[in-house]
This record gives C-alpha cells, sequence and structure tokens, in this order.
C-alpha cells in the first residue's frame, strides 16, 4: 500500500467546497505568542487584537464533539467532556519517551493532553477532514510536533513506524468486522508494546454480543456491542497476548451533552425519556470497558 500515494489524493480534501472556507479563515489568523496549559481544559492565553476573529473562525468549525478548549477568551464548550475519559485513564498508562499513535484521534484533544507525558513521538490518525481542520486550528496556537495522518486504522499495519502505545477510543463498535481492526491495532504495534482501547459492552458472563437491528442509541453505524467475554476473545483472535481490564463507566449528560458548539441532538436524546438505562431503541444504554492490550516481546 502506498501511503504517499494516500496522502496526496487526501490533501485534496481541504479544497471540498465546505472545507475551503475553514481553510481561508484558518489561513487569516494573526500569528503570535501564545501560553499554554494543558489541564481538562486545554487552554491557550495571550495578547491579540483578533479576539472577534478567532471566535468566529471556531464556530465556522462546528459541530466541535471532543475537548473542551479555551483560546483566549473563546471557550468550546465541546459535546463530550473528554477530559473525563482522559483523567478515568491517565493513571493507566505512561508514554514517557514512547512512540505513540492514537486512532480516531478526532481533532487532537488527548494528544494535545499527552504531550504532559513528554513521549518520543505524538501521531493522531482519521480520516476527517473537517477534525484535521480542528486540530490545525488549535495546534495554530499550541504549535506542538504532533503529526495529523489523514488516514484510518486499515492503514496502520503500513505505517512507516510501529508504536509503542496506540490508544482506540471509541472506535472498534463502528467496524463491521472488529476482528480485522483489531489484528490492523496487533501489526501496528512494536514488539512488547500496548494499546489501550475502550468501546461499549453489554453486562454478562458469557461471550455473546449485541448486533443492532437497524441503530444502536440512534447510530447507525453500531454494529456488535459485545459481553467482555467475547471482546477477550476478539483480542485472543488477533494475537494479542494479554488482556486486562482497566475500567468500565456508563455515560451520563455530564460527559456528553448539548451545547452551542454542536449541532443536532446527544445523549438525552438517545435514551430512552421515560427510562435512562435504555436506549430510544430499547437497548442497555451506553456502557464502556476499557481494557489494554499487550503483545508480547518477541
Amino acid at each position: 500500500m502506498n501511503l504517499n500515494e494516500i496522502r496526496t489524493q487526501r490533501k485534496k480534501w481541504m479544497s471540498w467546497k465546505n472545507i475551503a472556507p475553514l481553510r481561508e479563515a484558518l489561513d487569516s489568523l494573526a500569528d503570535g505568542t501564545w501560553h499554554v496549559e494543558l489541564g481538562d481544559i486545554v487552554k491557550i492565553s495571550g495578547e491579540s487584537e483578533d479576539e472577534a476573529r478567532i471566535y468566529e473562525v471556531a464556530k465556522m468549525m462546528m459541530p466541535w464533539r471532543k475537548g473542551p478548549f479555551e483560546v483566549c477568551n473563546t471557550f468550546i464548550d465541546t459535546e463530550w467532556k473528554s477530559n473525563i475519559k482522559y483523567n478515568l485513564l491517565r493513571k493507566h498508562f505512561n508514554l514517557k519517551d514512547k512512540r505513540v499513535a492514537d486512532i480516531g484521534c478526532n481533532n487532537g484533544y488527548y494528544l494535545f493532553r499527552m504531550q504532559e507525558d513528554a513521549p518520543k513521538s505524538l501521531v493522531g490518525f482519521d480520516p476527517s477532514a473537517l477534525y484535521k481542520t480542528q486540530f490545525d486550528f488549535i495546534n495554530h496556537f499550541v504549535k506542538s510536533d504532533i503529526v495529523y495522518e489523514l488516514l484510518g486504522v486499515e492503514h496502520l499495519e503500513f505505517y512507516e513506524e510501529k508504536f509503542d502505545v496506540i490508544f482506540c477510543l471509541g472506535v472498534l463498535y463502528h467496524r463491521s468486522d472488529p476482528v480485522a481492526m483489531l489484528k490492523s491495532l496487533f501489526k501496528g504495534l512494536e514488539n512488547g508494546g500496548e494499546v489501550i482501547l475502550d468501546t461499549f459492552y453489554i453486562e454478562g458472563e458469557g461471550e455473546m454480543c449485541l448486533c443492532p437491528e437497524s441503530s444502536y442509541s440512534k447510530i447507525p453505524n453500531i454494529y456488535f456491542v459485545p459481553m467482555i467475554g467475547a471482546l477477550k476473545n476478539w483480542c485472543n483472535r488477533a494475537g494479542f497476548e494479554g488482556f486486562e481490564v482497566l475500567e468500565r463507566s456508563v455515560t451520563d449528560a455530564n460527559e456528553q451533552r448539548k451545547t452551542s458548539w454542536i449541532e443536532g441532538q446527544s445523549l438525552e436524546d438517545f435514551l430512552d425519556p421515560n427510562d435512562s438505562s435504555k436506549t430510544v431503541e430499547g437497548y442497555p444504554a451506553p456502557a464502556r470497558v476499557y481494557v489494554k492490550l499487550t503483545k508480547d516481546k518477541k
């Protein structure tokens, strides 16, 4: 697979009629010296004569899913409080001097946070022209060395380097062949490396999974929601030797909700209005399991 050819083709996505105005607006922002704080809110501060323009450009790039961010006086109140997930996982990894990838990185919120750990390198994978543009907007101020690739998990095994740690958060349930995706993660991992994975799951002691008829929590591209036993079997079949459950959580309205920075619906619209333990389709409400997968040293 020729990744450079794919990169060249996907660079053209930036000229799409819905993306080109965003890129032009991004290019119009003034340069400057900024102070960056990498806490729960990724904060950028500094004197700017472009306050109104910063807000205008950020609003043009809606919807903002992952965050939050604060750029000067503009607070981007994203749909997800991604700091909740990051803080839940933070104690389970050490990225110092590691080559790190984030698969399905969205606008790069987790990657920006990961800079605190002083990794050797940070690479985000996400085939979305909008999310890449949001990343470039934030990175205009942060000025990080993070590499953002308009590539997907299917390109990982062909990438020019292997990774010591791969994050894959909230992607697996969007794939119609989860074992094939897990194999791609395995092939992109350095021997002795680890994957931090999260996915929807359903309670049960067996090895079965839910296969929604047409949608799950109003999301059409959810194919399988496994019991943890089934997830472990998938990971074993993909080649991983280690499987450790790190955390479990139930998504609530504090973590995911409608804000003025998104368009359309959010969690409150996806659950049964009379029973929040169920989705509107009648399935168990979204719950997540976080696992660490390891690849033995050879």
